[in-house]
């Protein structure tokens, strides 16, 4: 289709990702001359008014920033401050944060794949409409987020801003004889769970890759999900290799007070949030990034099922680049979250304090997690008062902006040149190209505004 001059189009309430942005296509002929993710909602100033807050409050107040992971920010949190203050976080208290963040992973993760994902690949309009045509698979990811929220629940006091995580450890810890319970909803959890990871593996996937550079945290022998050190996988044309090389790439990795020296944020006129780069280049955090990073450390049951679902074995240096594929990453990660628990849950003693000391120190702490959506980094500055006169929140989906914005270029470009597409088809494979990176752009859950601008070169 060849359009005169230029053509604009609106579409409203396009739902299934969190927060509201707009999206910007500007095509001259069959070249994408810009594609543009605006968030615009308004700023949020979490950064200003930490500024003067006690040190104690961080993990509670960041917490808001998120209902869907805001056990993220609060670990993220504490583990920045204590770092300031000098304390240490170790045995049966840091295994009870793991499964505290593993009770996240399971619930988000499983809300993405089900509510807002998956309805892109059979064709579906919302969950609800899903639900006519395949109400046991929705019924499983109910059953697997419930299971999720059980364990947030018990460890966190509530699913939602958990009330009981504190600097140091916990307000209160659970008995022994009070887990049991879960790990046996665990167990029906794992089934559910390996039954999802078939589910989605069986869905069609167009062929795409990503050239961008990979960050997540690695901590050998474990996959990365409380703590970790940042590492970094180089996009594959800067190896000499096609973009959606399945290889996987040699890593190197950064101390988490050196993020802001590698990270850098800078303003976009387009957008209300920051974008970053890492050394300058693009790059991706979140499910694809871990898998490639830190799969060969997955669980035995989530290796054999990436391996069943077509995704290979990273032990072997085989990585997903393809973003339409991080479904089927992110139902492995809900797989092994449910079954890292489970070990948690079978190995755990109860510590005999609930929380460490955390003693006021005048420093700069720095702390990062891998929130379900990619690597979440926090840094404080405290006084010897312990007020805080200085943070900064680096979310994932800021982070993964530039990527977005290049993976829709692409996709819209191989589209184009494929042949003629109307702009309802554009629509609908720009928000499958921008869900496939599960943004959370706020705690709302609506995408608005898609804007497509058409300059035709002539009949």
């Amino acid at each position: 289709m060849t359009h005169r001059g230029s053509r604009v189009l609106h579409v409203g309430s396009l739902a299934r990702v969190e927060g509201e942005t707009a999206l910007h296509l500007r095509m001259d002929g069959e070249e994408v001359a810009e594609a543009r993710l605006a968030i615009y909602e308004p700023p949020r100033f979490f950064e200003a008014f930490l500024r003067g807050r006690s040190y104690t409050e961080p993990p509670d107040i960041t917490s808001r920033i998120c209902g869907i992971c805001p056990v993220a920010y609060q670990l993220s949190a504490c583990r920045a401050v204590e770092d300031a203050c000098g304390a240490v976080v170790d045995g049966q208290l840091a295994a009870l944060r793991r499964l505290l963040y593993c009770g996240e992973w399971i619930e988000s993760q499983t809300l993405h794949i089900h509510l807002l994902h998956a309805p892109d690949f059979l064709g579906r309009d919302s969950v609800i409409d899903l639900a006519r045509t395949h109400r046991a698979d929705v019924e499983r990811g109910l059953r697997l987020k419930q299971a999720g929220n059980a364990i947030m629940e018990m460890l966190g006091g509530r699913a939602i801003h958990p009330v009981n995580v504190r600097l140091g450890g916990f307000h209160r810890t659970p008995t022994a004889a009070e887990l049991r319970p879960l790990a046996e909803r665990l167990r029906r959890a794992r089934d559910d769970a390996q039954q999802t990871v078939r589910w989605v593996a069986g869905f069609e996937f167009p062929d795409a890759g990503c050239d961008h550079d990979l960050l997540a945290l690695a901590r050998p022998g474990s996959y990365a999900i409380e703590s970790g050190t940042p590492t970094v996988m180089a996009a594959p044309r800067a190896a000499g290799l096609p973009a959606g090389s399945d290889r996987r790439l040699p890593t190197r990795s950064f101390e988490v007070h050196e993020f802001g020296e590698h990270v850098v944020e800078s303003q976009v006129s387009h957008s209300t949030a920051l974008h970053s780069l890492l050394d300058g280049r693009r790059h991706l955090t979140g499910s694809l990034a871990r898998y490639a990073i830190s799969g060969r450390w997955l669980s035995p049951i989530a290796l054999q099922a990436a391996w069943d679902a077509g995704l290979g074995d990273p032990r072997r240096g085989t990585v997903c680049r393809n973003p339409f594929r991080s479904i089927v990453v992110r139902a492995v990660e809900v797989l092994y979250a449910v079954d890292e628990a489970l070990c948690l849950i079978e190995a755990y003693d109860p510590p005999p304090r609930p929380y460490v000391d955390v003693p006021v120190r005048a420093a700069t702490g720095h702390g990062a997690t891998e929130a379900p959506r990619g690597l979440l980094y926090h840094r404080y500055a405290i006084d010897g008062e312990g007020n805080v006169t200085e943070a900064a929140l680096v979310p994932p989906t800021a982070q993964n902006q530039g990527a977005i914005e290049e993976d829709l270029r692409h996709v819209v470009q191989e589209r184009l040149r494929a042949g003629a597409a109307t702009d309802e088809e554009l629509t609908a494979l720009c928000e499958r190209a921008i869900r496939n990176h599960d943004p959370c752009i706020s705690c709302s859950a609506h995408f608005l505004d898609l804007t497509v601008e058409r300059v035709g070169k002539g009949s």
